[in-house]
C-alpha cells in the first residue's frame, strides 16, 4: 500500500512536467521532480500511471493535438516504459538483496547472542569450580598453617628439652669429675695409710672388711638422694673412713670397685651423650619438617595469588562480554532503523 505523503496526483503532475521539458519519467526523475518521497511509493504510483496509460493507448488524442506531438508522446511513453521497468526490476534487486543482508544480519545476531550465553553460562561454571577450588585450596592453607604452628611449638619444646638436657649433662660431668677428684685423692691417701699398716692389720682386716661392706651398702642406698646431699655424703664418707683408716690397708679391691663406679658414671655420661646427639638430631628432622611445611605454605599462597589473578582476568572478561550483550540490542534495533528508512 502507497504511503499517505505523496499521492498519486503529485506523481501524475511530475510526469507531466518531466514529458514537457522532453524527459522519459522514471522513479528517479519523478523523485528529483517532487524533492521527496520513497521510491517504493513513487513506483506503485508510476505503475498506476502506466496501467492507466496502457489501458488508454486506444484512446484517440484530444482535438487539437498534432499528430507529431502524439507520436513523440507515444514513442516517449514507450521508451518511459522499458526505462521504468528496467528500474522497477533493479530496485526490486536491491529490496530483495537488503532484505536479505537484513535477514542474515537477523540470523548472525541470533546466533552470536545464543554464543554468548553459552560463552556465558560456560565462564558461569568454570568460575564456580575455580572458587570451589580456591575453597579447597584455603582449606588446605589453613591445615598447613596450623601443621606449620604444631611443628614450630613441637620444634621450640624439644629445643627448650634439649638446652635442658644440655644443663643437666653439664651439671652431671661436673659432678663426676668433682666426685672423681675426691675419690680418687681420698682413695691415694688411704692407699698410702693402708700399705704403711697393711702388716699391722692383717688379722683386722676381715672385721674391717665387713664393716666396709656395710658401709659400701649404705653408701649405695644413699646415693639415690646423692644430688640434694652428695656433699653432706661425701663429708660422712670422708669421716669414716678417716676413722677406719689403720683397718683397710688391704682395701685395693675397694678401689677396684670405686673405678667401676667411675666407669659407670662415665658410662651413664656417654648415655647421656648419645641421648643428646638423638635430640639433636630429633631437632634437625623437625627443623626440616619445619622448613618443608614452610616451603609448601609458601608455594600454596603463591598458586592461591595465581588462581585470584586469574579469576580476577576471567571476571574482567565476563564484564566485558555482558556489556557487549548489553550494546548487542542496541545495534540491532539501530540497524533495523537503517533498513526501515531505506524502504
Amino acid at each position: 500500500m502507497a504511503r499517505s505523503g505523496i499521492q498519486y496526483s503529485d506523481v501524475q503532475h511530475a510526469i507531466d512536467t518531466l514529458l514537457t521539458r522532453g524527459d522519459t519519467p522514471s522513479v528517479q526523475r519523478i523523485r528529483e521532480v517532487l524533492g521527496t518521497g520513497s521510491f517504493t511509493t513513487i513506483s506503485e504510483h508510476f505503475r498506476h500511471w502506466r496501467t492507466e496509460r496502457e489501458q488508454n493507448r486506444d484512446v484517440p488524442p484530444p482535438k487539437g493535438v498534432p499528430e507529431v506531438v502524439v507520436n513523440v508522446a507515444s514513442e516517449l511513453w514507450r521508451e518511459a516504459q522499458e526505462v521504468a521497468n528496467q528500474a522497477l526490476l533493479h530496485y526490486r534487486e536491491e529490496a530483495n538483496r537488503q532484505v536479505e543482508e537484513a535477514q542474515q544480519l537477523a540470523e548472525n545476531a541470533e546466533q552470536l547472542a545464543a554464543n554468548a550465553e553459552q560463552r556465558e553460562s560456560a565462564l558461569a561454571e568454570h568460575f564456580r569450580h575455580t572458587e570451589q577450588r580456591l575453597e579447597a585450596l584455603n582449606r588446605e592453607l589453613a591445615a598447613s598453617q596450623a601443621k606449620e604452628q604444631h611443628w614450630q611449638q613441637a620444634a621450640t619444646e624439644a629445643h627448650e628439652e634439649n638446652q635442658q638436657l644440655k644443663k643437666a649433662n653439664e651439671a652431671l660431668q661436673q659432678h663426676n669429675v668433682a666426685l672423681g677428684q675426691q675419690h680418687t685423692t681420698a682413695l691415694k691417701e688411704q692407699q698410702s695409710v693402708w700399705e704403711k699398716r697393711l702388716a699391722q692389720e692383717e688379722l683386722r682386716n676381715e672385721n674391717a672388711e665387713g664393716r666396709l661392706m656395710a658401709m659400701l651398702d649404705e653408701s649405695r642406698q644413699e646415693r639415690a638422694q646423692e644430688e640434694k646431699a652428695s656433699q653432706k655424703r661425701l663429708q660422712q664418707k670422708q669421716q669414716r673412713i678417716e676413722a677406719l683408716t689403720e683397718e683397710l690397708k688391704q682395701n685395693r679391691g675397694d678401689l677396684l670397685k670405686q673405678q667401676t663406679q667411675a666407669n659407670q658414671y662415665a658410662q651413664q655420661a656417654k648415655e647421656q651423650e648419645q641421648h643428646i646427639a638423638t635430640q639433636k638430631e630429633r631437632i634437625t628432622s623437625l627443623t626440616q619438617q619445619l622448613t618443608d611445611a614452610q616451603e609448601n605454605s609458601k608455594q600454596q599462597r603463591e598458586q592461591m595469588k595465581r588462581e585470584r589473578e586469574w579469576q580476577a582476568t576471567m571476571g574482567q572478561q565476563m564484564t566485558a562480554l555482558q556489556q557487549q550483550l548489553s550494546e548487542l540490542p542496541a545495534s540491532i534495533n539501530v540497524r533495523e532503523r537503517q533498513l526501515n528508512e531505506n524502504d
